[in-house]
């Protein structure tokens, strides 16, 4: 009888123990997918100046990138992969575009705030025209030949030099920067988020699409 009884009480002993550490891995995958939640949130709040953004808001594909208007990496990517990544994935409603600001010096800052300061609706437009004129511009100095180059985009050389001046877009920017240096790990140029996965480096067309098709099957 007290064999049978001291069963029991292992019996149930072990049953509570079994509860309490199912209890405690449920509760362990519940805080890790909490943090991963919240790591997604916080990798799709946009900065002070808004997002620079194009694309469905409903895609199911977005993707991040942190970008230097100097790099010649990130000029590659613009005038090589984005012209067809735009045309099969972002203008077909499957890609969210985000084009984030990470410039590594005052030069590629100064890029950005043009592009910014051209307002939502031409942002792009600079930005490849910018991209496209690298060479001419990312130089020692840069003022009259970036001139040249947004002028096509509404600048005048007041404008041009008003811009330059907007301490509110620059801090924006440098915002965007920090935080991906400090939240998110990014430490060069190009660097991606395609649905939260980070990649690095001016990835080909072809790259782009082994990433993103997968995504769209799920």
């Amino acid at each position: 009888m007290r064999s049978s009884r001291r069963q029991f009480l292992l019996t149930a002993s072990s049953f509570v123990l079994a509860a309490a550490l199912a209890g405690g891995g449920f509760a362990l995958f519940h805080r890790a997918a909490q943090a991963q939640m919240s790591a997604e949130a916080e990798l799709m709040r946009p900065g002070p100046l808004g997002e620079a953004a194009m694309g469905a808001d409903n895609a199911p594909v977005t993707i991040i990138e942190y970008a230097s208007m100097t790099c010649p990496h990130c000029a590659h990517f613009a005038t090589t992969t984005f012209p067809e990544l735009k045309e099969k994935y972002i203008d077909t409603g499957k890609v969210r575009f985000i084009l984030r600001e990470f410039p590594f010096d005052p030069v590629a800052a100064g890029a950005f705030m043009l592009a910014r300061c051209a307002g939502k609706d031409k942002y792009f437009e600079v930005v490849d025209m910018l991209f496209r004129t690298q060479e001419t511009w990312a130089v020692d100095e840069p003022d009259e030949p970036m001139l040249a180059a947004v002028k096509d985009a509404g600048f005048t050389k007041e404008s041009f030099k008003e811009c330059l001046a907007n301490r509110k877009v620059l801090d924006g920017i440098k915002w965007v920067q920090q935080r991906a240096i400090h939240k998110f790990r990014v430490d060069s140029t190009p660097t991606f988020f395609i649905n939260g996965q980070l990649e690095r480096g001016a990835l080909s067309f072809e790259e782009m699409q082994k990433l993103i098709d997968p995504l769209l099957k799920s």
